[in-house]
């Protein structure tokens, strides 16, 4: 995607921690079965700064120096055991470490990692696969997501918030 690692004024000095109150979503989301509690986590990662994992990958076989030789960075995808992919996202630099120390991470948004997902064509956004918290995003909330919406709270149940400009 061309804005991931564009640089955001809003995360200017982010030291890579998690936003408690999004952990604290994801917690009460984690295993609960509650469609409610669920939701109420995807619509917490829509306001919150996430760190997508960047590997490096790619032509870096080899020893000593080569200038033919380079390494592309790209996001990482897993796969399920049922052969569907998931682009990973982290609410904190510890949630990533855990993962990869080796991954570099790239500051984006919710909507960002969905769109990352949408071009990948994965079928989930799996956040904090390592813990503390693990949540998977499918379906058509991709799209909305990738779209720029955001999913907030209504008097009566859920619905999208456009952001426009």
């Amino acid at each position: 995607m061309k804005t991931l690692g564009t640089v955001n004024a809003a995360w200017a000095g982010d030291r890579g921690e998690a936003d408690a109150g999004v952990r604290e979503a994801l917690a009460a989301a984690s295993g609960s079965g509650d469609p409610d509690a669920y939701l109420t986590a995807v619509a917490a990662l829509c306001g919150a700064r996430l760190l997508l994992p960047i590997v490096a990958d790619g032509d870096e076989a080899g020893d000593g120096p080569d200038p033919d030789r380079h390494a592309e960075m790209s996001a990482v995808l897993m796969t399920s055991a049922a052969g569907a992919s998931g682009v990973l996202a982290f609410t904190g630099l510890d949630a990533l470490r855990a993962f990869d120390p080796a991954a570099r991470p790239v500051l984006c948004t919710l909507d960002e990692v969905a769109g990352a997902a949408v071009e990948a064509r994965a079928e989930a956004i799996v956040v904090d696969v390592a813990g503390p918290h693990l949540i998977a995003i499918e379906g058509d909330l991709i799209g909305q997501l990738a779209a720029g919406n955001r999913l907030v709270a209504l008097e009566d149940g859920w619905g999208w918030l456009s952001l426009i400009g």
